[in-house]
């Protein structure tokens, strides 16, 4: 049901986190990936893990933030595979802890053009090359973002990331509807703490602990309590699901 053969997905923020957890999860269903981030040698070091597997990917330089970057990742993936993208999970994203009144101006610049900017330079460009590539016959057309609980619930010394994350998510509600008649559907994931490389060591510190107890369960979401959701909103099954904001963070937001 969730065989992603023939799909041609682009992954942000791939180096590391999610991303790279979504690759690994993707080409294991049979898609084809193209992987963008910063930091190319850790991309080149999962494009060969992902190929001793069997599997095909491709590992582009790509700065969100920046339109001319993303085009190119876009240009090397129709290049290298002879194909439009067709799937598109736009995951890149960064923090700024802290209370608001003394992160740095620079530092929550960063916030916003990563964690919004970046999510529709992205996607408005997967959406560009679909459209013209006729995806409203095909409906092929799959766009996940990934946001956070935060857009629900604020989240303590997150308070720019948590507003980042409530813009993505009325972002994709409004990019849905926008492209809801071209066979494009957007739809956004919103899990909750998971251990990755952008919580580093916090739950483990006194602080952390104490947050941690707060939540319902008392422990961090696994990540892969994702991948069910992930491959349907990639798959064909989602055929009928666009414009929906998807809460899975293992009740921490209760």
């Amino acid at each position: 049901m969730f065989d992603l053969t023939g799909r041609t997905c682009l992954i942000t923020g791939a180096s590391s986190g999610f991303g790279a957890h979504f690759a690994r999860l993707l080409s294991g269903a049979g898609a084809r990936l193209v992987l963008g981030a910063r930091r190319k040698a850790r991309l080149d070091a999962l494009v060969a893990e992902i190929e001793a597997r069997g599997g095909e990917a491709l590992a582009v330089d790509m700065d969100v933030t920046d339109e001319a970057s993303t085009i190119a990742a876009y240009d090397a993936a129709e290049a290298h595979f002879g194909t439009v993208v067709d799937t598109v999970i736009a995951n890149a994203g960064v923090a700024a802890s802290g209370r608001a009144t003394e992160v740095s101006a620079d530092a929550l610049r960063q916030v916003i053009d990563t964690n919004l900017l970046g999510v529709l330079l992205t996607a408005r460009e997967g959406a560009k090359r679909m459209i013209a590539a006729n995806f409203r016959e095909s409906g092929r057309g799959r766009i996940l973002i990934i946001g956070s609980m935060g857009a629900e619930v604020p989240l303590p010394g997150d308070a720019v990331y948590s507003g980042s994350k409530a813009g993505v998510k009325h972002l994709g509600r409004s990019l849905a509807g926008e492209w809801v008649c071209q066979g494009i559907n957007v739809n956004v994931l919103q899990p909750g703490y998971i251990q990755t490389e952008m919580a580093g060591d916090w739950f483990e510190s006194e602080g952390g602990k104490r947050q941690m107890a707060t939540f319902g369960r008392r422990r961090l979401q696994s990540i892969t309590s994702l991948d069910a959701p992930v491959l349907y909103f990639c798959s064909d099954a989602s055929l009928a699901a666009t414009g929906t904001a998807f809460t899975i963070d293992d009740g921490q937001s209760l």
